[in-house]
């Protein structure tokens, strides 16, 4: 800055002298001015190629501003560079990885365009990249819950991952699981894992468990039958010993019998496509019916029944799995309430949908124990629950069923002060009594 002043300073002297002997003054000083900004342009001319030329020059060689701009343009240039190196450098260690990784990556844009994807893609779903750049993942894997999958995940929450299991289109015998997170404003990235293997394993497991219920069910049967006689056969006071040694083997055998039931449910509930039956469920009379089955089952316990229901609420759905589900709950809160305790039930609208709630006044479940009731046999208190009966799958097939209908079970309970168990079903199976009498009646 300081020698462009200098040199201004030079010019402008000389032009006043020249100016002053000439008698010339403005003349000398205007062609001083040319001069001086034709001889700046030219070095701002060679500094514009210079910043334009693509491939690595020295830069020209000038002082003052233009040559300071050079140089600091020339670090800047440097800078970006190195950046640029470096960012490809991270570029091709992130290909490598995912490369590298047994799971399909595929990154996806806001329209869900395939932006890349790594070489597993190809084997798992078809997808060849760079050729399929652009595409959109429906247009090149049709298939009907990808669709669906794909419209619920727009409009999630970045970082909200979402998980599918379908067929892969590349080979039948093999099982995909999805997951799909969204990160920034609109990225996606798909991720596909090859779980053959667990599925296989479960499906194992599942028709296991099917077929060695079939086969108990029958002996069973045929033992509670010999049982059931023998205990009739044994009516002498001196038999009273042998009487109650039967009773107890009935008592384990009608456990053993509901034990098996309830797996095959489980097992049913597992290997079946989600509820084909769709029909209107009349929640109000089905708990009221629930409630006179569950004052049997109360007896001399006397339990205090308390009913709010919205009789206009019905929901779409199956009525038996239905059923089953919400009377396992009651009939729970009957066996864990103790004697004149109270029991109500809930059934209301609000803006997250349909609620169910079941509430007693029982002994109370503890925090750690919450996050595994729904897990198969997993028990409180391992010996009460044997005393009362109970198979220990209930709450897995209480869990499943809420599933199939896209409901969700929710566990609040404090020890000593009694538990909640909460349905709540979704606002697209509500259904309203009187738009179904007019749908009727049309």
């Amino acid at each position: 800055m300081n020698q462009d002043i200098f040199r201004i300073s030079i010019v402008l002297s000389v032009a006043l002298l020249v100016g002053y002997l000439s008698d010339h003054m403005a003349l000398t000083l205007f062609a001083g001015y040319l001069a001086y900004a034709y001889w700046e342009s030219v070095l701002l001319s060679r500094l514009l190629k210079w910043m334009r030329r693509k491939r690595i020059a020295n830069a020209p060689e000038a002082e003052g501003l233009v040559g300071a701009i050079a140089m600091q343009y020339e670090d800047l240039r440097d800078h970006h560079r190195k950046q640029k190196r470096r960012l490809a450098s991270y570029l091709k260690r992130f290909k490598e990885a995912t490369q590298a990784l047994p799971d399909a990556i595929v990154v996806l844009g806001l329209n869900d365009e395939i932006e890349w994807a790594n070489s597993k893609s190809g084997d798992y779903l078809g997808i060849r990249y760079p050729q399929d750049r652009g595409q959109r993942l429906i247009n090149l894997f049709r298939h009907p819950a990808l669709v669906s999958f794909m419209k619920e995940a727009r409009g999630k929450n970045p970082g909200i991952e979402k998980s599918l299991e379908l067929v892969s289109p590349n080979n039948q015998d093999m099982h995909l699981e999805l997951r799909l997170i969204s990160y920034g404003d609109s990225g996606k990235l798909l991720v596909a894992r090859n779980v053959t293997t667990i599925f296989r394993i479960s499906r194992m497991r599942t028709d296991f468990i099917a077929n060695a219920s079939h086969e108990l069910r029958t002996p069973l049967t045929v033992i509670s039958g010999y049982l059931e006689s023998f205990e009739d056969d044994f009516t002498e006071e001196k038999d009273k010993q042998m009487r109650s040694k039967i009773r107890q083997m009935r008592v384990q055998a009608e456990r053993m019998r509901r034990l098996i039931e309830d797996l095959l449910k489980l097992s049913t509930l597992e290997t079946t496509e989600s509820q084909s039956v769709r029909e209107p469920v009349r929640i109000p009379d089905l708990l009221r019916s629930i409630v006179v089955e569950a004052r049997a089952i109360s007896g001399i316990l006397k339990h205090d029944f308390q009913l709010e229901l919205d009789e206009g609420l019905w929901i779409e759905g199956d009525r038996n799995q239905i059923y089953s589900a919400i009377s396992n709950v009651i009939f729970n809160a009957v066996q864990h309430t103790a004697e004149h305790g109270c029991i109500t039930l809930r059934w209301f609208n609000d803006s997250n949908g349909a609620t169910l709630e079941v509430i007693d006044t029982g002994e109370g479940i503890s925090a750690e124990h919450i996050p595994r009731l729904t897990e198969r046999f997993y028990r409180v208190d391992r010996g009460r629950s044997r005393e009362k009966g109970g198979t220990g799958l209930g709450l897995a097939i209480v869990k499943h069923i809420l599933s199939r209908h896209q409901a969700r079970l929710e566990i609040e309970s404090t020890p000593g002060v009694g538990s909640t168990f909460r349905f709540c079903f979704p606002n697209a199976l509500i259904l309203h009594k009187g738009l179904i009498e007019a749908r009727s009646l049309s």
